[in-house]
This record gives structure tokens, C-alpha cells and sequence, in this order.
């Protein structure tokens, strides 16, 4: 990797660690601001998933948008919208306006595939994947420490959280605006115009035997699977091992720490020595093993492998897959394709879960893993035969 492809990618980490510090300082406690509203569980649910549907929904435009106009307005404009999403929740004084708040930083945060494509244009194609892994590394760090900064801020009030991180952004912002250079080749932008977002993701519903489709569907499956897991872990660790709230947080934190260390330190060597194809397949037959074992296990020592094998099938399967996208599709679209490769992804995050909690209440505890299992299964299937294209990295133009 080059001085100035590592200078951009660090700026770039920096902006979206900093972003998703933000970000979780003001999550975890918005159930609590709701109920103090009057607000019972279903209104917490609808709030959660206003940011994912705004997120869903907004990510294919941004895509298109930063093909056309650049990363670089994309990304600052995104986090704009969240520093004005921040200042809301602050002095939000109903159910409406934390809604509001919500579905503006769902909106900004539909950049998460400009910053994919941000990596796909400054980085050579071959260290791509090892990148993507360095970027979700210091989002899961951020994860970490965000919602330590925000209660800590709570000292200073209930808007003081907000506040914070409506401040935090607008630094990042002005980190973003000073140091942050485009990474879009401008001048190739505008000699044809792309496609616009409804078609191309009607073209992966109606083509999924294509490379590009493929790539998206094994990342929204996988995805959703991974989410679904998620949504019910905490009750499955309670119900079987009798995990409480005071004690949750050693399972996050181990699964946390192994990813971080997994795609920091670990990821790229793998992918020197597999390729991307074959480590993704790798990634989702060890997520698959850890689906099908969590429910099996009856004990501590077997609870602590399968769940050890989830962050790693994530790390290895996510930035392959993402990095394998960059490479079959145009440069002019991809910002595009990596918005509704999130878009999609955002689908299965809302559907697969919803299918988890469902079953789980009314099928058994166990159903939704080895659903997940199943599903996860299916995806490596579905890779069989797309080449990492490591000999001959040459996009296949879209049509």
C-alpha cells in the first residue's frame, strides 16, 4: 500500500471511529429518554428502527450522489446531518422529536457505502479487503467506548450527551473538511451518467446468478443471520446459563475484542495466503460452526468457542466480500452498488431478526441459531465459483 493510500485510509478511520463514537454515545441511553417520555417498549422499537430504515432507505442515494459529486461532499454532508441529529435528541422534549432525531442520523449514517467505496478507490485492489478490515476494527472500537463518553456526559445534564456528541461531530467535520482529500475520479464521472438506484436494485433481485448481485445477497444473508443472532443472544446466555444485565457485557466485550484483534491484526495476512474468495467461504463456515455449536453447548469452555467463532467468521467474510464487490463492478458505479449492497443488508437486518424473536418466543430457543446456521450455509453455496480476481483485477464494466 502506497504512503498516500495509507495517509487517506487514516484520515478516513479516524473520521468514521470518531463518527461511531458519537453515534453510540446517545444509543443505549434513548430507551431510557423514550420511557421518561411515556414511551413503552414498542414505541423503543419503532425509534431503534427508524435509523435503520432511514439508513436503508438513503444509502443507495448517497451512493449514486458520491458518484457524481464526489466522496468527500458525500461523507461531510452525512455528518452534517448527524451533528443536526445530535443537537435534536438534546433538547428533544417528546416522542416526535426523538423520532425525528432518529430518522436524521439515519439518514446521514446512509453513508456507510461512500466510505466503502472511499476505501475501493485509494487502495489497491489487493489490500482492499485487509483495509475494510482496519475501518470496521476502529468502528468496533468505537462501539466500545462511545457509551462510556455518553454516560459520563449524562454529569452534565440530560441534553449534555447530545451535546457532546453534536460537538465531537462538528470536529469531525472540520477534521473531514481539512485533511480528508477525494478519492473519485471526477473527470470520469461525468462521462456517463449511472444508473439510478432503483434500477440496479431491481437488477440484483432479477439477476442474482451475476458476480455483483451474488456478492450483495451473500452479505445481506450473512449479515441478517449475524444480526438475527444478536437480537436474541442476551436471552438465550440468560435462559440457559443464567447470564444477567450485571454480567452481559463480558460476552460483548469478548466478542468485540476478537474482532477487533482478528480484522486489525490478523485479517490481512489471511488474505495474502487464502485470497479473498476462499478466506470469505472460510468466514462463513466458521460463522456456520459457531450458529450450529452456541445452541449445543453446555458448558462454559464449549459457550466460549462457539461464540469465539462468530467474530471471526464475521471479520473474514464482511471486508472479503466488500472488497470483492469493489473489484466486479465499474468505478463510476461504485458507490452505487455499495449502497444497496447496505440497503439490502439493512433489509435483512430488519426482516432476519424479526424472524428470530418470533421463533424464539414461539418455536423454541433454539430455532433462530440454527435458522441463522442454515441460512449462513446457503451463502457459501452461493460464492461457489466468484474469483477474487487477485491475477487479473480488472472491473467488469455495468451495463
Amino acid at each position: 500500500m502506497s504512503k498516500v493510500a495509507s495517509g487517506k485510509l487514516f484520515v478516513l478511520i479516524i473520521t468514521n471511529f470518531v463518527d461511531m463514537v458519537g453515534v453510540l454515545m446517545i444509543i443505549p441511553l434513548m430507551p431510557f429518554y423514550a420511557r421518561e417520555m411515556g414511551g413503552g417498549a414498542l414505541v423503543v422499537v419503532i425509534l431503534m428502527g427508524a435509523f435503520t430504515a432511514a439508513q436503508l432507505l438513503s444509502a443507495p442515494f448517497w451512493g449514486r450522489f458520491s458518484d457524481r459529486y464526489g466522496r468527500r461532499p458525500a461523507l461531510l454532508v452525512g455528518l452534517s446531518a448527524s451533528c443536526m441529529a445530535y443537537v435534536v435528541f438534546a433538547y428533544a422534549g417528546s416522542i416526535w422529536l426523538l423520532l425525528l432525531s432518529r430518522i436524521v442520523q439515519g439518514a446521514g449514517g446512509g453513508t456507510v457505502g461512500v466510505i466503502q467505496a472511499y476505501v475501493a478507490d485509494s487502495v489497491e485492489p489487493d489490500s482492499r479487503a485487509k483495509a475494510l478490515g482496519w475501518l470496521s476494527a476502529a468502528t468496533n472500537v468505537g462501539v466500545a467506548i462511545g457509551p462510556a463518553i455518553g454516560g459520563m456526559a449524562l454529569r452534565f445534564g440530560r441534553s449534555g450527551p447530545g451535546l457532546a456528541a453534536a460537538s465531537l461531530c462538528l470536529v469531525n467535520i472540520f477534521f473531514a473538511w481539512r485533511f480528508l482529500r477525494e478519492s473519485r475520479d471526477m473527470t470520469e464521472a461525468h462521462v456517463a451518467k449511472p444508473r439510478t438506484s432503483r434500477t440496479v436494485i431491481a437488477h440484483v433481485i432479477t439477476h442474482p446468478g451475476e458476480p455483483a448481485p451474488r456478492l450483495i445477497w451473500i452479505y445481506a444473508i450473512a449479515m441478517g443471520a449475524f444480526s438475527g443472532l444478536m437480537g436474541i443472544l442476551a436471552l438465550f446466555l440468560a435462559d440457559r446459563f443464567g447470564v444477567s444485565k450485571d454480567n452481559i457485557w463480558i460476552f460483548y466485550t469478548y466478542v468485540g475484542v476478537i474482532s477487533v484483534v482478528t480484522r486489525a491484526g490478523i485479517l490481512g495476512r489471511m488474505v495474502e495466503r487464502y485470497g479473498e474468495a476462499q478466506l470469505s467461504r472460510i468466514g462463513l463456515a466458521l460463522l456456520a460452526t459457531g450458529l450450529t455449536t452456541l445452541p449445543l453447548a453446555h458448558g462454559y469452555a464449549m459457550l466460549a468457542i462457539a461464540v469465539a467463532l462468530i467474530p471471526l467468521g464475521t471479520a473474514f467474510t464482511f471486508p472479503c466480500v466488500t472488497s470483492m464487490l469493489s473489484r466486479v463492478i465499474s468505478s463510476r458505479e461504485r458507490g452505487l452498488y455499495m449502497g444497496v449492497q447496505q440497503t439490502f443488508g439493512g433489509l435483512a437486518r430488519v426482516i432476519i431478526p424479526l424472524w428470530a424473536g418470533f421463533s424464539y418466543d414461539h418455536f423454541g430457543k433454539t430455532v433462530p441459531l440454527f435458522t441463522s446456521a442454515a441460512l449462513v450455509l446457503g451463502t457459501i453455496v452461493l460464492g461457489f465459483g466468484i474469483d477474487d480476481g487477485r491475477k487479473a483485477a480488472v472491473p467488469v464494466a455495468s451495463p
